[in-house]
């Protein structure tokens, strides 16, 4: 039997404008924030079928024309199709609340079909709505209902009561209690060093996007760092002022430790990571780094230089990663072969972002520590 979830859609999928309280435009179009991520959660680990169900007040009449309603409709549901999410149904009930028709939330008449359908497993379904009518329509098919609001609404009938699971305004709690998913803070972090060689202001968020900004006043290692955020995944934002009239021995020292101490505070205890992680080739280079955070700092560096690559000094690379292991509190084995020194340096850097990836990658479905110690 396949358990169904009644989604509203103003107000739930998309923010329903505080005057018209229709979308009928581009500028009224504005998805409610996390609803893809929450709902690509939920597609994901569930079995849930989605179904849209909504109320759009005069569809089809002068006061609501059909040609200013499916232009985002079609947007909405394409939209959520680019991430795998798919509603098998959606039901549009087109009258006034005057009417008083039986398709009309709360009212059942549009969905029959899963009422009579003994494939649909109808009590372990669930209503998502905005307001007490969804919570009532939970009521009348005979489902649980969640009611999408701030806080709780007062004075809820209690024939209403027996059905509402919870009150929220967060997709992301709302697809944490449906997956069965603790709520996990998240893995971001903020490092400011300030010493008389260097001021640095760095912001690290794990789960990113792979976007952010690098600003260290040396532009080969910026590009260096720039390769951590594009292949890690991460989203960054670094800034370092260093005393670069001296050399760049302190901006990129006090720079890898700055992101090694951020990661250390992203990661918080560690559960549920994969702890290990990579091996890319570039031309006629191959870099290997191999990682464990496993709170033993440790640095294997085997990458011969026989000149300086972007003005930087051969012994400096072999520094800034020792510096981050050690901030970082990893295990690093870091080789890079070529011909090429810069070829050798870049594809040691994209293997490290790999192996930096792969190594905090977190499963949400089993948060134990990956060691028989009792923790990392």
């Amino acid at each position: 039997m396949i358990p169904i979830l009644f989604i509203d859609r103003d107000g739930v999928l998309l923010r329903e404008p505080p005057v018209t309280e229709q979308v009928d435009s581009l500028e009224s179009f504005s998805l409610v924030p996390g609803v893809v991520s929450g709902l690509k959660q939920i597609v994901n680990h569930t079995n849930y079928e989605l179904v849209m169900v909504t109320n759009q007040d005069g569809l089809g009449t002068t006061s609501f024309p059909e040609e200013t309603f499916w232009p985002y409709q079609n947007l909405l549901l394409e939209i959520l199709q680019s991430e795998g999410i798919l509603f098998t149904a959606v039901h549009i009930d087109r009258s006034f609340p005057e009417d008083k028709l039986p398709t009309r939330k709360p009212g059942t008449a549009m969905l029959s079909h899963y009422m009579n359908n003994s494939n649909y497993d109808l009590a372990n379904s669930i209503v998502i709505g905005d307001r007490l009518s969804d919570v009532e329509l939970g009521v009348n098919l005979g489902c649980g209902a969640i009611l999408f609001q701030e806080k709780p609404a007062e004075n809820i009938p209690s024939l209403l009561e027996s059905s509402l699971i919870m009150t929220t305004k967060s997709w992301s709690s709302l697809a944490n209690f449906l997956t069965n998913t603790p709520a996990l803070p998240p893995r971001t972090a903020r490092v400011v060093r300030n010493t008389k060689e260097t001021k640095i202001d760095l912001m690290l968020n794990i789960d990113g996007k792979g976007e952010g900004s690098v600003n260290t006043g040396i532009p080969f290692f910026d590009h260096m760092l720039d390769q951590i955020i594009r292949h890690g995944q991460f989203d960054m934002t670094l800034t370092v002022q260093g005393d670069l009239e001296v050399d760049n021995h302190h901006t990129i020292e006090d720079t890898a430790i700055a992101l090694g101490q951020a990661f250390t505070k992203a990661l918080g205890d560690k559960r549920g990571i994969a702890r290990y992680g990579a091996c890319l080739p570039m031309d006629e280079a191959r870099g290997e780094v191999l990682i464990d955070f496993c709170s033993r700092p440790y640095l294997v560096y085997d990458i011969p230089l026989k000149s300086p690559v972007g003005g930087i000094e051969g012994d400096m690379f072999y520094h800034f990663f020792k510096s981050f292991s050690d901030a970082a509190q990893c295990t690093l084995h870091i080789q890079g072969r070529g011909r090429n020194g810069h070829h050798k340096i870049e594809i040691a850097y994209k293997a490290f972002a790999h192996a930096l990836r792969r190594g905090v990658k977190r499963n949400l479905k089993d948060l134990r520590l990956l060691t028989t110690k009792g923790s990392l």
